[in-house]
């Protein structure tokens, strides 16, 4: 009998990359990083993932990231060139960004290979199937790009039409302000066969990055005996009509960012469905990288309290409580991610620090939710 595999996905968040809340310290004017700054973030990130490699070889790992502060990027410096270069749409900025960030993540094969471990990783663009009409297109609650001021944030609110909210306090008290945009919930992945082959191989795909290029479905048109498919941009395809027939699978961008740990938890429960319906066993967890080592209650607060181990219906009540504990903008999508993971068949999920991983397992550091 063929053993049950054991999937990991690590969910890195874009701070683990480039991290956000940097400070002049003569200024007080937030820092934007720079390439080097991030590929000596991204370096650190990577000798604590090929650590926990090492004490788990046995073991098939899928590497998902966000892309807040470098889909800001993006979108920025083409705000500061939109008089001699077009705009960019937040779907090309999310492909950007999948490319740039797979190819430095893809760096741990650097680390794995000077440590004598055979694992190439590998970068897949991956598109990510949502709903034209999911609610949060009316409102925005997705921060990327860098840290403001309440003051430039209002200066950019006024100048560029921006969407933005307050994203936390500083340890001094002080509001970080970031842009928000629409993030609606993920639905299908068109790349899962991909992901799949190459995960069956032991390899480790970096996918659903930035939570994956938003598209949407498209639903042909009848005319003149032709089944007509129109794409973003004035772009279209055609067939001859066949009555009964069904629709091919097409799709095309959107104006969103997804969720990354949604995105992940999605993935995660799809791997595990699919490898049910083929027969084959298989455990997948799913750990989300953060700067905190875990969930707190009353966060930042003199009774602030670690959550170590909980159950998920516990901790979905706590969710579904008025007001909810965890902040929109920061833990509570995360929270909301491993309760929809544990409630669709998931083994277990983790919130916790990348060097924390270990101590995570035995329940003595980060927060483990079962089901």
């Amino acid at each position: 009998m063929a053993k049950k595999k054991m999937v990991r996905i690590f969910a890195f968040g874009g701070n683990e990359v480039s991290p956000v809340g940097l400070k002049d310290p003569v200024t007080g004017k937030a820092i934007n990083p720079d390439i080097p700054m991030q590929w000596q973030r991204t370096a650190q990130t990577l000798k604590n993932v090929a650590d926990i490699f090492e004490n788990h070889p046995e073991d098939y790992y899928v590497l998902t990231h966000g892309n807040g502060p470098q889909v800001g990027n993006v979108l920025l410096r083409a705000e500061l060139c939109r008089n001699s270069l077009p705009s960019l749409p937040l779907d090309v900025c999310g492909a950007d960004t999948q490319g740039a960030m797979a190819y430095m993540i893809a760096q741990l094969n650097n680390e794995l290979n000077i440590r004598g471990i055979d694992n190439i990783v590998t970068g897949i663009v991956t598109q990510v199937v949502v709903d034209k009409d999911d609610p949060d297109f009316k409102n925005p609650s997705k921060y990327i790009g860098p840290s403001y001021t309440k003051q430039e944030a209002e200066e950019r609110i006024k100048k560029e039409g921006w969407a933005m909210k307050m994203y936390k306090k500083d340890d001094k008290g002080n509001e970080i302000w970031r842009r928000v945009v629409p993030s609606p919930a993920p639905k299908d992945i068109v790349e899962i066969d991909a992901i799949e082959a190459v995960l069956e191989k032991k390899l480790v795909p970096i996918t659903v990055g930035g939570g994956g290029i938003p598209v949407r479905e498209v639903m042909p048109e009848i005319k003149d005996g032709e089944e007509i498919y129109n794409f973003n941009y004035g772009v279209s395809l055609k067939r001859p009509y066949k009555a009964g027939e069904k629709p091919l699978k097409m799709y095309t961008g959107v104006e969103a960012v997804i969720d990354k740990d949604l995105a992940s938890a999605f993935l995660g429960n799809m791997l595990r469905k699919r490898a049910l319906e083929r027969g084959e066993e298989m455990d997948v967890t799913l750990t989300i990288f953060t700067g905190e080592d875990g969930v707190k209650i009353n966060y930042q607060k003199p009774d602030q309290k670690d959550i170590r181990v909980i159950r998920v219906s516990e901790l979905e009540k706590m969710y579904d409580s008025n007001p909810c504990p965890f902040p929109p903008g920061s833990m509570g999508p995360k929270v909301k991610a491993c309760i929809d993971f544990i409630k669709n068949g998931g083994t277990a999920a983790y919130i916790t620090k990348t060097e924390l991983f270990d101590k995570t397992l035995k329940g003595e550091a980060g927060t483990t939710v079962l089901p």
